[in-house]
């Protein structure tokens, strides 16, 4: 047993590996010259700004970590409780590091652009790759940790569900928990990733979103200002929000898919195993399943050993591969074609994926159904990547048809925009079910687990590409607030550009593998809710049955699933808008108030600016991140194991298909004002240009806040479902 276990450590070295390569970035990064004074002083404004609001969110979660750490240790065990609070801590570790080297790459990516092109772009990418290689490094060393330090969880020769008794609780239900201890060690590392993950998307999209939009509404709109001109006292706000919203955010956010995407098949692994032969006979229900992966009822400890490991060796080969894809976009010498390359990079590392998958699948006792089942789920990430691209990019005709709609006024331009995020949740619905139904077809509902990891394996460069988009974002306000030449502009533009279409992809890509990670969480949960080693068999779900309030309240629980990402939207675009409120009112005043401010002659008040967002980004991330954690419990403890079943798939379908049209709908509406500004129909000044700002505006709470949240919102359920499945009755307390 030992032997194979030790397969542990190839994935510990590889992420020890990708936090060195992330060190050794840093470094380099830290060694580029500041530039001038006045760009220093930006520096500073905006790496203050985003360390504080940081600390402050710190604060808030230390306090939402302990409690619930500690509800967990009284529930279950203290290894439950210890799980939760690493992941928590390495996933808020993921978005410091992150938000340091974004912090220390906007300017340093500034200067770079006064020398050339290229070596902007190469500042910006090693400072982004610091981010995808941490989140890679620490989900996965901290998972192989976890199982390294409870390994007794998880030996197949102690394996078995137990029954646990707890006071309260088992007088209140009337019965004891049955669980894996091992099952519930990994969901709770899971859903401490996943906590800080809804966190920083949520606090910083409020942040970043209501910055934007203050500084675009009076700035521009009101007063004619440039973008992230010094004068305006909201351009500040809105750079420290592009780092703590883009940067931190989609660290956290990728981490728990990550994460997530593993898990899911080591907990239906366990079960699995500690079903194969309950009461000494053969588990005919399984036979089936394993059969899917060229295995039989009576899986060997050696075989048990290459299950656990197969998802985590899948992933260290991806992000080796991640490291070759990064090695070459750095490499690489060509200023034309930057985007191409960064693309390359990224298809570089998928097919070295494939390739290292199929040596992992080959060396394992399993066929080869897994191996086409990550294949699959890598081919579906790209084409939601690639039609990401197409509806927002000025590239494409659906943003250009946009930007000339907006000739005709600000609400046929919204509209349209509205329209064509709407049409852009068509191609990756068919995709996504496609590959599902394949999927199962190939393994069933590990062939779906699988598929997850396809899509997440590369994930390192997958956030490399997409933090480059607000490295470059920063270093443009920095050029434009420092008043650097003409030139830089030009060449950090390019760079924002690029970054544009790169973080839409790479919004596309999250959301896709959001979905699939979700999906093989509700099965890894469907799993977990069975009671005990005699009723283990392939779960599922009764929409119409027999057995009393069973299939009625998996329909009504359907529906709540389908209404809780609405209602979770509506409170992320109200503390944007309230917010914003705030941000619009106090930069009227300062403009009114601070006389020689449009003038230039004074300074406006940034630190009052980055209060407002700060103070709105953390007293409204909370009520959204208690929802995905309390709804579940109320479904699961009211109408029971299966309607909570229902519930679940009812969200993720909703929290699809309302993530992909809300991010594709601000993307375009984004890079639609873009396409106007480089002078089609009319240019900045124009009757369009005003209309795209205010679309714009319009925009950037649904792809900034809203689209990047509602992913980790299924995810989150799912793993709090897993979690405390041990709780739920089979039937509705009412019948």
């Amino acid at each position: 047993m030992l032997g194979i276990f030790s397969l542990i450590l190839v994935p510990g070295i590889i992420s020890g590996v990708a936090l060195l390569l992330a060190w050794y970035l840093v470094r380099y990064v830290a060694k580029q010259d500041q530039g001038t004074s006045k760009m220093k002083d930006i520096q500073r404004f905006i790496r203050e700004g985003a360390w504080t609001f940081m600390r402050e969110e710190v604060r808030i979660f230390a306090v939402v970590m302990l409690l619930i750490a500690l509800l967990l240790w009284g529930i279950f065990y203290w290894e439950v409780a210890l799980a939760f609070f690493i992941g928590a801590v390495l996933s808020m570790t993921a978005a410091f590091i992150g938000m340091n080297s974004a912090t220390l790459s906007n300017g340093r990516t500034t200067h770079a652009a006064r020398t050339s092109f290229r070596k902007a772009l190469d500042v910006a990418i090693s400072g982004g790759s610091v981010m995808g290689l941490a989140v890679a490094g620490l989900a996965l060393g901290g998972l192989a940790l976890v199982i390294a330090i409870f390994r007794g969880a998880f030996d197949p020769a102690s394996l078995e569900i137990t029954t646990k008794s707890v006071p309260v609780i088992s007088q209140v239900l009337g019965r004891d928990l049955n669980l894996i201890k091992g099952a519930l060690i990994v969901s709770a590392y899971s859903m401490g990733a996943s906590l800080v993950a809804l966190f920083d998307r949520v606090g910083g999209g409020i942040y970043t979103k209501a910055a934007d939009m203050g500084a675009d509404l009076v700035g521009k709109v009101e007063q004619g200002l440039p973008e992230d001109d010094p004068r305006n006292p909201a351009s500040i706000a809105d750079n420290v929000g592009d780092n703590v919203g883009d940067v931190g955010g989609l660290g956290a956010d990728l981490l728990e898919s990550f994460i997530g995407s593993i898990i899911s098949v080591i907990i239906i692994v366990l079960y699995l195993f500690v079903g194969q032969g309950a009461d000494g006979g053969v588990n005919e229900s399984l036979v089936g399943m394993l059969g899917d992966l060229g295995l039989s009822v009576g899986v060997t400890p050696t075989q048990y050993w290459w299950l656990i490991f197969a998802p985590m060796l899948i992933v260290a080969s991806g992000i080796f591969a991640s490291i070759v894809g990064i090695y070459f976009i750095r490499s690489s010498s060509r200023e034309e074609g930057m985007q191409a390359t960064l693309m390359n990079g990224t298809r570089i590392a998928a097919v070295l994926t494939a390739i290292f998958t199929l040596i992992i699948v080959w060396l394992s006792p399993m066929n080869f159904a897994p191996f086409w089942s990550v294949l699959i789920g890598a081919t579906v990430g790209i084409i939601i990547g690639y039609v990401s691209e197409y509806y927002t990019s000025a590239d494409y005709s659906p943003v250009q048809r946009l930007a000339s709609q907006n000739d005709s006024g600000t609400a046929v331009g919204v509209t349209s925009g509205m329209a064509v995020g709407m049409l852009s949740t068509f191609i990756p619905a068919i995709a996504i079910g496609l590959a599902v139904m394949i999927t199962y077809w190939l393994a069933g509902l590990m062939g779906v687990a699988f598929g997850a990891l396809g899509m997440l394996s590369f994930v390192a460069i997958t956030v490399s590409v997409d933090t480059y988009g607000p490295i470059a974002d920063n270093a443009g306000g920095i050029a434009e607030g420092a008043g650097l030449e003409e030139e830089v502009r030009d060449r950090t533009d390019k760079l924002d550009s690029i970054g544009n279409t790169t973080a839409a992809i790479g919004k596309g890509f999250a959301i896709g593998s959001a979905s699939f990670s979700a999906l093989a969480l509700i099965a890894a949960y469907m799993w977990s809710a069975i009671g005990s080693a005699e009723a283990v068999k392939v779960p599922t779900i009764e929409i119409i049955s027999s057995s009393p309030g069973i299939g009625g309240s998996v329909i009504a629980a359907l529906f709540l699933g389908a209404m809780v990402p609405y209602v979770f939207s509506s409170l992320l675009i109200r503390g944007v808008s309230d917010t914003a409120g705030l941000m619009v009112k106090e930069v009227r005043r300062q403009f009114k108030e601070i006389p020689g401010i449009l003038e230039g002659e004074a300074t406006p008040e940034y630190n009052k600016c980055i209060s407002i967002t700060s103070t709105g980004g953390l007293k409204r991330m909370v009520v959204p991140s208690l929802l995905a954690v309390i709804m579940p419990l109320i479904v699961g403890l009211i109408l029971g194991k299966f309607a909570l079943a229902g519930f679940l798939i009812g969200a993720l379908l909703s929290c699809l298909q309302l993530a992909i049209y809300s991010a594709n709908t601000g993307g375009a509406l984004d890079n639609a004002k873009k396409y106007i500004e480089e002078g089609h129909y009319g240019g900045k000044g124009s009757e369009a240009h005003d209309a795209s700002v205010v679309g714009d505006t319009v925009g950037d709470p649904l792809k900034d806040t809203v689209g990047p949240s509602l992913d980790i919102l299924a995810k989150l359920m799912s793993v709090v479902s897993i979690l405390f499945a041990s709780l739920f009755p089979v039937y509705p307390i009412i019948f």
